[in-house]
């Protein structure tokens, strides 16, 4: 559906709008209508009261920032920028907002080389610069701003009025504008923050909003099976840093009555956040690529394990992956990863993708089948493709997607996922995200130690099923017959096909990183058979 018409846009609309929560909704217009009769103002706010109550506070190792600033030029997503004399252009949109954001979120001060000198200068020139910033007040990157402030002023005994005023300052910005109106990660991000400057001030209003938050938050976005709710492993290895790292705070500080039984919550969620990401890395320590996630993001799954063995933190083994909607088989040559779950959660799928039924593949211990991946966050074309039905592997029914998945961050219409089979060798599942052309599509996984059988089956009458396979750049790919392909030593049969062809995708390696590789598009009708042969 091309939503052309004022009908179709009103429905898309409506479809988006309707899985919103009322708080949502509420906060939405009540910060849009503070925005415009009483903006917070870091002007204001900097007269607030301060009563110069900062510590230092110890805290274990945690995990190092990548290198991301170097003699004036700052590089995040694989673009950089040097601004001269350190002229720091603090709302710079060059590269679009998330690279301002990465900017503002001062991850360069916990890289390996900075020095303390090099880092205080940093923070005292953006402390000058903030009055009249906009970005530099919003509750994202205040979050994350304020827990790399902290950590780094504490790593190096500094103690400086004017920057802890001003750290203050943002801290009060974000207890008043807590991100309510999205939710999800953002609101953790804001909890999590809000945590470390009730404890490095000493704020007990602020502890007691950042407790009840993260209580409320952290039973509702951490699943059964250990997922953050997202189902995004690089959020879910973003946030578990996160988490880590409040547990870190409260093991070695006692702030305020109440905290001993919020660490005791903080260590079990990232018990079973552990065991949940060790059963979704593969062999070669990566993860897979699922909704929005790519590399060079997130800290690694080797190395969120040794930060939680050095703050005693042991994972649970969660057993079968069940509420997160992935299942996992492992052969002696490969790795599989099935998606037989929900899009994300109803109110906020911001980070989901249109995949129902979608999998990747590792053979012999290297990235085989794999995710297209996602290389922007930047409204668009791209941004659309990479989340579209068609750059996974799954079936695209008339060319359109099985979510609809737009704007950047919305999805209309969802699929919904029934799972039919649910055995370690043997998983069927549907989905209705064509029902509006009467059409469902049904998948069954095979597995044995050799081989993955998969049997695709639309029922009604499609225009077009096509169902597509995107190999990894590293991947040879040669169609040895009209209906055999033979990658690196794998063959793949294609029984029931009408057509096979190969076609070159871009496959996303980072944020702005793509490069050329194969995808496997076979025409269908009715059924389709897939063999792949290890």
């Amino acid at each position: 559906m091309d939503y052309g018409s004022v009908t179709d846009k009103v429905s898309r609309y409506v479809h988006t709008l309707r899985y919103l929560r009322p708080e949502q909704v509420v906060f939405q217009l009540y910060y849009r209508f503070r925005r415009a009769v009483k903006p917070v103002s870091y002007g204001d706010v900097i007269r607030a009261a301060y009563a110069g109550a900062a510590g230092g506070l110890y805290l274990a190792e945690s995990i190092a920032k990548p290198c991301s600033f170097r003699d004036g030029q700052y590089t995040f997503l694989n673009l950089s920028l040097t601004f001269l004399d350190d002229a720091v252009d603090w709302e710079c949109m060059e590269y679009g907002k998330l690279w301002l954001y990465n900017l503002h979120y001062f991850d360069y001060l916990l890289q390996p080389d900075m020095t303390k000198a090099q880092g205080l200068e940093l923070i005292r020139r953006y402390v000058d610069a903030l009055p009249g910033m906009q970005v530099g007040i919003e509750p994202y990157p205040v979050s994350l701003q304020g827990i790399n402030w902290i950590k780094f002023l504490s790593l190096h005994g500094i103690r400086d009025e004017a920057v802890d005023r001003s750290l203050y300052s943002q801290y009060h910005i974000l207890f008043r504008t807590l991100e309510y109106h999205l939710l999800g990660n953002h609101m953790l991000e804001n909890a999590f923050s809000l945590l470390f400057g009730a404890v490095y001030f000493g704020e007990q209003t602020w502890f007691a909003k950042s407790r009840k938050l993260l209580v409320r938050e952290l039973d509702e976005q951490v699943l059964d099976d250990g997922a953050h709710f997202e189902l995004s492993p690089m959020y879910h290895q973003i946030l578990l840093d996160r988490l880590l790292d409040c547990v870190n705070l409260l093991q070695h500080h006692q702030r305020f009555a109440g905290q001993d039984a919020l660490l005791s919550m903080l260590q079990s969620k990232a018990a079973v956040m552990l065991g949940w990401l060790r059963q979704m890395t593969f062999p070669d320590g990566s993860i897979p690529h699922l909704n929005d996630a790519t590399d060079e993001i997130a800290p690694s799954t080797e190395e969120l394990f040794s930060y939680a063995e050095r703050l005693g933190v042991e994972s649970v083994p969660v057993g079968r992956l069940s509420s997160s909607g992935y299942r996992r088989y492992d052969a002696q040559r490969y790795s599989c990863i099935a998606d037989v779950g929900k899009i994300g959660p109803d109110y906020i799928p911001g980070h989901a993708h249109a995949d129902a039924l979608n999998f990747v593949l590792q053979v012999d211990g290297k990235p085989f089948l794999v995710d297209t991946g996602t290389s922007t966050y930047e409204k668009g074309t791209l941004r659309d493709k990479e989340r579209g039905t068609a750059a996974h592997n799954t079936v695209v029914v008339n060319g359109v997607n099985s979510s609809d998945v737009w704007g950047g961050f919305r999805v209309g219409k969802r699929a919904r996922v029934a799972v039919l089979t649910d055995e370690p060798a043997d998983i069927v599942a549907s989905h209705d995200g064509y029902r509006g052309v009467g059409v469902v599509h049904q998948r069954e996984w095979t597995f044995t130690d050799t081989e993955i059988l998969i049997a695709d089956e639309v029922t009604g009458q499609p225009e077009s099923a096509v169902a597509c396979l995107h190999f990894d750049h590293r991947v040879s790919v040669e169609q040895q017959h009209p209906s055999v392909i033979v990658a690196d030593a794998v063959t793949i049969m294609f029984e029931g096909a009408a057509s096979v062809a190969l076609e070159e995708y871009q496959q996303a390696l980072g944020f702005n990183k793509r490069c050329t590789a194969v995808c496997v598009k076979v025409a269908f009708s009715e059924r389709l058979v897939t063999r792949i042969k290890m």
